[in-house]
């Protein structure tokens, strides 16, 4: 069927899990599908929000709750978004300052020790009358904001009452944490490599370390757009998903960085973006690491969108009387991925929901034996049922 689009501009802010969308332009999967792709590498989640909104973006690599945020009418701009394919799982990490590590004093580097070193300093600090310490995460609605308050609140530290949080873009975490603004970040690869690199700080924890293979960045749209263009966007969907395949081969791994590094989409040395992209064991679901497609990375769960519908209301972030079901299916949409997937014959899940922190390795989902899952766990042992 013919696409109602071809010339099409995504948008991208530069971190590593936006190599689907650089390995589908480099590599022509875009092209197979008659698309025309022009990537725009962005300097905030906001700038991304407010173009898709807009019009001057198509779609765009998203943080995984903007759409549910977008279609809730809470973040500020107020047009509903979705989306149907996930770009990624895994790869934040939380890093603190040189100063701060010191004072922590740090045996090992689990969540628990580590909450427990950070509650105590944050004690001595409310004791001497110091100012509370500053921690940044990349936008209101986002992984980062969650997982750092799920964390804190885990480790019996108070995310509004013993700390100020606060929002900075990405590629200026480095810089604020240099200059002494912030105390530590919570972000995407690769900033928290480049401040272990340069010596301004240290990473304690990363994302799989408080969630395993927990859901990273979408590809979003607005509902409009996707309402107007359904064959354009489903062909954006199987371009990435083959690019989550390519990139899901370890021997991929390393043109992939050079592709980032070349095209000048991430503005770091070539050695942290290759080790960025090189952690873990790609291509297995149990990796710790980035992880683009096995183990159903690129599944749209609907079980996902619930758990952030829960944090955001957790946090005071969504109005009492919301639908958080219909709001969760009308943001994540697995069945338009099923179409995609069904043009080249993958295989994907037949239900929309998944339990979560049950699983502590590769694990099958019933009725469905033949995809395998990734270790699921929650630092804290807790359980998630979606219903």
């Amino acid at each position: 069927m013919a696409l109602e689009k071809n010339d099409i501009k995504l948008g991208l802010v530069p971190l590593i899990d936006a190599a689907p969308l650089i390995v589908a332009k480099e590599k022509g999967f875009f092209e197979e599908q008659g698309l025309n792709v022009t990537l725009s590498v962005e300097a905030s989640w906001a700038s991304i929000r407010d173009k898709v909104a807009a019009g001057l973006l198509d779609a765009a690599h998203m943080l995984a709750p903007m759409p549910i945020a977008a279609t809730a009418g809470i973040d500020g701009v107020g047009v509903p978004m979705m989306t149907a394919l996930s770009l990624n799982l895994n790869g934040n990490a939380i890093a603190v300052s040189q100063s701060l590590y010191w004072r922590l004093q740090l045996d090992e580097l689990t969540p628990i020790s580590v909450g427990e070193r950070l509650k105590r300093v944050l004690e001595a600090d409310r004791a001497a009358g110091a100012p509370p310490r500053v921690f940044a995460h990349v936008f209101p609605f986002s992984p980062h904001h969650y997982e750092l308050r799920y964390w804190l609140a885990g480790c019996d530290i108070d995310p509004d009452r013993d700390l100020q949080l606060v929002v900075i873009p990405p590629p200026q975490m480095v810089r604020a944490l240099r200059d002494g603004s912030i105390d530590g970040f919570c972000v995407g690869a690769p900033w928290g490599a480049v401040a272990q690199a340069a010596g301004i700080g240290r990473v304690v924890l990363n994302k799989y370390q408080i969630w395993n293979n927990s859901p990273e960045k979408v590809l979003g749209v607005t509902r409009a757009w996707a309402e107007a263009h359904p064959q354009t966007h489903l062909a954006l969907i199987a371009a990435l998903i083959r690019a989550a395949q390519w990139l899901d081969q370890p021997a991929n791994r390393s043109e992939a960085a050079r592709l980032i590094v070349e095209g000048h989409y991430v503005e770091a040395t070539p050695e942290t973006v290759h080790e960025s992209l090189a952690v873990g064991a790609p291509g297995k679901p149990e990796n710790a690491g980035l992880v683009f497609h096995a183990g159903a990375a690129t599944f749209p769960w609907v079980s996902h969108a619930l758990w952030f519908v829960g944090q955001m209301r957790r946090w005071n972030q969504l109005p009492p009387g919301i639908d958080g079901d219909a709001l969760a299916r009308a943001s994540y949409r697995p069945d338009l991925y099923r179409a995609a997937a069904a043009q080249f014959g993958m295989p994907c899940p037949a239900v929309d929901l998944k339990s979560e922190g049950q699983h502590t390795g590769i694990h099958t989902l019933s009725p469905d034996h033949t995809i395998e899952l990734g270790a699921d766990r929650f630092f804290d042992g807790a359980g998630y049922s979606p219903s």
